[in-house]
């Protein structure tokens, strides 16, 4: 079982970050840490036309939360709030409910779907969304608090 959670697939996302580092002029920037393991992310974003134009982000964290920011910093670019928070939903209920895998650009995610047997390894595995998805908030000036509680575990 712990084979597939530490699969070959997770740990090539793992040595091949995309987007590691920050932005130097970010319209926003968000840091969230998993309080359970200490994980942590900060993410930049740059957004225009309401979708995310460049990204970049400094994760501290194990390799279920480096795969998931590395599945999220291939795609991200492109990407309006709506489809993140969905992608960070639909990954959330994938943890804790097995709710099916979420679905376009950020499909990918299904491969971390054995994490649903680790529920102290969800928040770090959500934390690059959450992050993400502050971020994007704040960028755009969106006031509305539709956050998950993956930074509450």
């Amino acid at each position: 079982m712990i084979d597939d959670l530490y699969s070959a697939r997770i740990l090539g996302l793992v040595a091949n970050m995309p987007r590691a580092g920050r932005l130097a002029a970010p319209d926003a920037s968000a840091e969230k840490t998993a309080k359970l393991c200490g994980s942590r992310i900060v993410v930049d974003v740059t957004v225009r036309d309401g979708k995310v134009a460049d990204f970049a982000q400094d994760v501290a964290a194990c390799a279920l939360g480096q795969a998931s920011a590395a599945i999220l910093g291939a795609q991200v670019v492109g990407a309006d709030l709506s489809e993140i928070e969905l992608a960070r939903d639909a990954l959330r209920a994938m943890l804790k409910s097995g709710g099916p895998p979420p679905e376009g650009r950020f499909a990918e995610l299904a491969v971390l779907e054995p994490v649903k047997d680790y529920p102290a390894r969800h928040a770090s595995t959500l934390l690059a969304f959450e992050a993400t998805v502050e971020a994007v908030r704040m960028a755009t000036g969106d006031t509305q608090t539709r956050t998950s509680r993956a930074g509450a575990a």
